[in-house]
């Protein structure tokens, strides 16, 4: 997850204009909304200090901020934070078991995960061995014999498209 589409996230959730978060850090005349787009695009990456910062004023940990380390309970924590915010992953119980679920509303990531599951599933019914599982996995959509997986745009087509609509949002 990269930090430059976190930034602007919770940029937006506090209702501040580039330009605005660009001058609280001290970013003077049109460097202040100018640097902000490059953090946001990624050209430039902040400064851990900075990212500290930025934290304060979006009061939330810099682990929400920063491309979480899933090595760590924390980092993964912040992952399936940001998984809710950007996917719609939700958290409730289950019969007393805590359980993640998809938004049904996005099909495509919704059929993804229901191809997982159904590879697991053969794993625990011993249909498949564990290393056809991980080969399924590592190689996914590839050996997705349901052929569910969305056919995704280009990288550069969708980062035109996002570009466009990050303007037109901004405007």
């Amino acid at each position: 997850m990269a930090i430059g589409k976190r930034i602007k996230f919770f940029r937006k959730k506090k209702e501040l204009t580039q330009k605005q978060l660009g001058r609280m850090f001290g970013f003077l005349g049109k460097t202040s909304d100018v640097r902000m787009a490059q953090y946001e695009a990624e050209a430039r990456i902040p400064k851990q200090e900075l990212v500290k910062s930025m934290a304060n004023i979006f009061d939330i940990s810099p682990n929400a901020l920063t491309v979480p380390n899933i090595d760590n309970y924390i980092g993964l924590l912040h992952t399936f934070f940001a998984l809710e915010d950007l996917y719609g992953l939700k958290i409730t119980t289950i019969n007393d078991e805590i359980c993640l679920h998809l938004d049904k509303s996005d099909i495509s990531l919704f059929q993804m995960f229901q191809a997982w599951q159904e590879q697991s599933a053969k794993l625990e019914q011993g249909e498949i061995t564990k290393e056809q599982y991980d080969q399924w996995r590592y190689n996914y959509p590839k050996f997705d014999t349901f052929n569910r997986w969305a056919k995704v745009p280009s990288q550069a087509i969708s980062d035109i498209f996002t570009s466009e609509l990050d303007n037109k949002s901004d405007e």
